[in-house]
């Protein structure tokens, strides 16, 4: 029996999941079988995917093989740098489709600005044909900055459901949350363990997790969680799925979100990639 996980609207009446899978480094048959497993074992609904992870045709395997009804799942994919001329875009939207076999992607993102290139609002209205034509259900971005989404909607009358953000107790992004929630944008947090051994061994939510009876990581998830951010931690091990998920039968105290939030630093990005700066491709 899977995991009951609820699910908040967006913007634009799309609903999802408040935690989701994430697939960087899952491939092959080894990486559809733990995703599949995520599905029908342990409950997970939303998977997070990208044109970049060369991972979609294993995503798209995974959604084939599950019991699901695929009506049921969100599957998530995002558009790379190099390919954000409209023209460029348009046919990468399909290309991914293709590589996962599949009619729709629930939700599609811009993945960098690449403010450089200054070719985001190209790739934000081949996203919005994308969604015209039935081939995506919600589009949205990551790594964006107020800026940069105040110049899609100005450009196209089109704000995004979503920003996916890097979002972690050591870089809680609270000025960034705080305009998306004024904007109506839900956030979704990418590495929301930070990818380190150090936060999962940090004294601060070692006692947290300790005084609630859960792990470490389940505090952290449960962070995120009432921060009203959506976590997709990536996992290929069935028991740490299912611990991850394993996050509404207790409640984190105002102290105790306020101690996690707290251990943010002004230069806590796990690679230093500003969105300001950074260009992916």
């Amino acid at each position: 029996m899977g995991k009951s996980v609820p699910e908040i609207t967006l913007n634009d009446g799309f609903t999802l999941p408040v935690i989701g899978l994430g697939t960087y480094t899952l491939k092959g048959d080894q990486g559809a079988s733990a995703i599949q497993n995520a599905i029908d074992d342990i409950g997970y609904r939303l998977i997070d995917s990208a044109y970049n992870y060369e991972n979609e045709g294993t995503v798209g395997e995974a959604v084939r093989r599950s019991s699901v009804p695929r009506e049921e799942l969100r599957i998530t994919s995002k558009l790379p740098g190099r390919y954000q001329e409209y023209k460029k875009a348009v046919f990468t939207i399909q290309e991914s489709l293709y590589r996962a076999n599949l009619d729709y992607y629930d939700l599609y993102l811009i993945h960098w600005p690449n403010p450089k290139q200054d070719n985001y609002v190209e790739a934000w209205q081949a996203l919005i044909e994308g969604k015209k034509q039935g081939l995506i259900r919600s589009i949205g971005v990551c790594n964006f900055l107020p800026e940069h989404i105040e110049r899609l909607e100005k450009e196209t009358g089109i704000k995004p459901s979503i920003n996916q953000i890097e979002l972690h107790p050591f870089f809680n992004q609270e000025e960034q949350r705080k305009w998306h929630e004024e904007n109506n944008i839900k956030t979704q947090s990418w590495s929301p363990l930070a990818r380190s051994n150090e936060v999962l061994q940090n004294n601060t939510i070692q006692k947290i997790a300790y005084d609630h009876n859960k792990s470490v990581s389940q505090v952290i998830l449960r962070w995120h969680y009432q921060l009203s951010a959506i976590a997709i931690p990536k996992s290929s091990s069935s028991a740490r799925q299912l611990e991850n998920i394993s996050i509404f039968d207790f409640t984190l105290d105002e102290r105790e979100m306020g101690l996690i939030s707290g251990l943010t630093r002004s230069e806590g990005r796990i690679n230093n990639q500003d969105p300001a700066i950074y260009e992916e491709f």
